[in-house]
């Protein structure tokens, strides 16, 4: 017959157990103006750096050109969807004149279509929220050299 294990006996650690690591850093959260404030002037500032026609834009803001028209015409301001949509473009179109030559290298690469990490991007997918950070990321990596 097999004798029973007696339990092993611990003895307390009397050191005090820490853990040492870097505090995360936290990009802050940028607070997107109100919407009244957004008029059509401040949009054609930022339209204005990239030669993107009026039909591309219409389309990335999810606008008939009439609409777009209608807003230059009036100086209407922006509801807030387009608001926002027009502010993550500020970002791309700062991320792109940063990283090419000039805006129209930025735009010539803009309308390539682009395969990377098992995707293709293309153009087209500057109409979603997550296109446009798709191509901000892309041009971040190539800014540091890396090429997918």
């Amino acid at each position: 017959m097999k004798k029973k294990a007696k339990p092993k006996k611990y003895k307390p650690n009397d050191e005090i157990s820490s853990v040492n690591e870097p505090l995360p850093i936290y990009r802050s959260i940028k607070i997107v103006p109100a919407a009244m404030d957004f008029s059509y002037r401040k949009f054609a500032r930022i339209a204005e750096t990239v030669p993107f026609s009026q039909r591309e834009w219409a389309s990335i803001l999810h606008l008939s050109e009439k609409t777009l028209q209608r807003y230059a015409k009036d100086n209407k301001n922006f509801e807030g969807i387009y608001v926002e949509r027009i502010l993550q473009m500020q970002e791309l179109i700062k991320t792109g004149l940063e990283t090419f030559t000039s805006a129209q290298a930025f735009y010539q690469w803009l309308k390539k279509d682009k395969p990377l990490l098992g995707i293709v991007l293309h153009f087209s997918d500057l109409t979603t929220s997550k296109g446009i950070q798709e191509h901000i990321d892309a041009m971040e990596r190539l800014q540091h050299g890396i090429i997918i």
